[in-house]
């Protein structure tokens, strides 16, 4: 039963929650001891939100869930754990994550409340309404990103604000081409607001997007407000591999058909986990080192 729970949070996707340390790598605070723990209990506490969300999602969904392919084998579609048992984990975890919340600051548990509201809005209606289904994910990696930040009350970019919007589009849309794609036929039956999509449809959108994916980050790091902030003036050097991370999503969801799961691929293409990890190493070294 302990590994059928521990599925059912998906442990594996909290590395989204990663956004939450933008705020700390990029106030140039990373080295401060007091700001690295307050950092790290926001992290918790997004990953306990976003896995009672999980749960919900799980048990609005059993019922589609049944008919995937590859969803079928989730703890709750494969009738491993009873939906009043997953519910109460469920709300343990939303409860725990909302006190530690509390906890760090007030203004950090109003950013929780909002991301809690926010994703219990898409399980049960922003999901159904076209665009507005992928601007919702979208919205609450802003939400963590800007929760990092509230947490441990340091400014935060709004061109950097504005990249994590749209560069959460960009992977949103691609997901839902990847689904479009690999279900076919069936697709609807399984995500009902896939019909309202089509391959062509989510091209014209992810262009529009991965093109200002690159402006806006490219405007981020030659702000005069930021470099002065920061106290650096090179930042544009990390550019290059923000478009390399972008193209190689691109490819390996047109030419290698994947893209179902953004986390996934971070986690298993070795060019593209290299990639962040230079781009990672580069931040560092201009912020911290020179």
């Amino acid at each position: 039963m302990l590994k059928s729970i521990i599925k059912l949070m998906r442990p594996q996707q909290w590395v989204k929650n990663g956004v939450v340390l933008a705020g700390l790598i990029f106030s140039g605070q990373a080295t401060n001891p007091h700001y690295q723990f307050i950092s790290f209990l926001t992290l918790i506490t997004f990953c306990l939100l976003a896995s009672s969300i999980y749960i919900l999602n799980d048990i609005v969904d059993i019922n589609r869930d049944r008919q995937h392919p590859l969803k079928k084998n989730r703890p709750l579609a494969a009738g491993k754990l009873s939906v009043t048992f997953a519910g109460t984990i469920g709300l343990i975890l939303a409860l725990g994550g909302l006190l530690l919340a509390r906890y760090i600051g007030s203004g950090l548990l109003y950013v929780a409340i909002i991301y809690l509201a926010l994703n219990i809005a898409y399980s049960f209606l922003l999901k159904n309404i076209v665009i507005i289904d992928v601007m919702s994910i979208a919205a609450g990696f802003v939400l963590r990103a800007l929760a990092g930040a509230i947490a441990i009350q340091v400014a935060f970019s709004n061109w950097l604000l504005i990249t994590t919007f749209v560069l959460a589009l960009f992977l949103g849309l691609g997901k839902r081409r990847h689904e479009i794609m690999f279900l076919e036929s069936d697709a609807s039956s399984h995500r009902k607001i896939l019909d309202k999509y089509s391959p062509y449809l989510l091209d014209q959108l992810i262009g529009v997007v991965t093109a200002s994916t690159v402006i806006t980050y490219l405007f981020y790091t030659l702000s005069a407000e930021v470099r002065g902030k920061l106290h650096t003036d090179y930042l544009y050097v990390t550019i290059p591999f923000v478009i390399y991370g972008i193209f190689r999503y691109l490819y390996l969801v047109h030419k290698e058909e994947m893209g179902g799961s953004p986390t996934r691929l971070l986690l298993t293409d070795r060019p593209l986990l290299a990639d962040v990890l230079l781009w990672l190493f580069s931040i560092v070294i201009i912020l911290y080192i020179i």
